[in-house]
């Protein structure tokens, strides 16, 4: 009972990665490599490094998902006892997908790379939501809800799978649309620069 409805909602974010991933493509793969590095300023970031920062920070969770598919995912002492695992998870996602919400800085692992970024990153990260949805599928039959996860930025947040997932999910949406800022930004670069 608690398994399939897990996996009806798996469906559903793998449905929202594919989703994201086309409309990747669609707005920002015909870019150039000038338009994909140009930053409105030098405290924000580029195109191209909002798609690095994702990949970075969801390939956090790659050996967590691995884990989970082989059946060897144990929780922690804190993740099966911490009384608010719940409400993490669901205040997180709810914060990231408020349109102008609270903005967040990135931990300095999580930043994205300072240089150049190359022409092939939204082709690298399509690659890498397929990677992400194929790891999420491999988790069928499992019963996500017991898998509690803590937080890679904050040690005593813990989260159930699902909302993890869901976060993972508000988070890119919340970078497409920065990176889609960046694009309508006053002296963004023109195809022909």
């Amino acid at each position: 009972m608690s398994t399939n409805q897990t996996n009806g909602v798996q469906g559903k974010l793998i449905e929202q990665l594919g989703s994201i991933t086309e409309d990747a493509r669609k707005v920002f793969g015909a870019l150039t490599p000038a338009q994909l590095n140009w930053k409105p300023s030098a405290e924000e970031w580029s195109v191209g490094q909002c798609f690095d920062h994702l990949i970075v920070t969801n390939r956090g969770f790659f050996p967590l998902l691995e884990q989970v598919g082989r059946g060897e995912r144990r929780n922690g002492a804190w993740e099966n006892w911490s009384p608010f695992t719940g409400l993490f998870g669901k205040f997180v996602a709810r914060s990231l997908e408020q349109e102008g919400g609270r903005k967040f800085k990135a931990p300095k692992k999580l930043e994205p790379s300072s240089s150049d970024i190359d022409g092939g990153i939204i082709n690298r990260f399509a690659e890498h939501q397929s990677e992400l949805s194929e790891l999420l599928k491999a988790t069928a039959g499992r019963d996500l809800e017991k898998v509690v996860v803590t937080s890679p930025i904050s040690g005593f947040v813990t989260y159930r799978l699902p909302d993890a997932c869901r976060i993972v999910v508000a988070h890119e949406r919340r970078h497409f649309a920065q990176a889609r800022r960046v694009t309508e930004a006053v002296g963004f670069p023109s195809s022909k620069s």
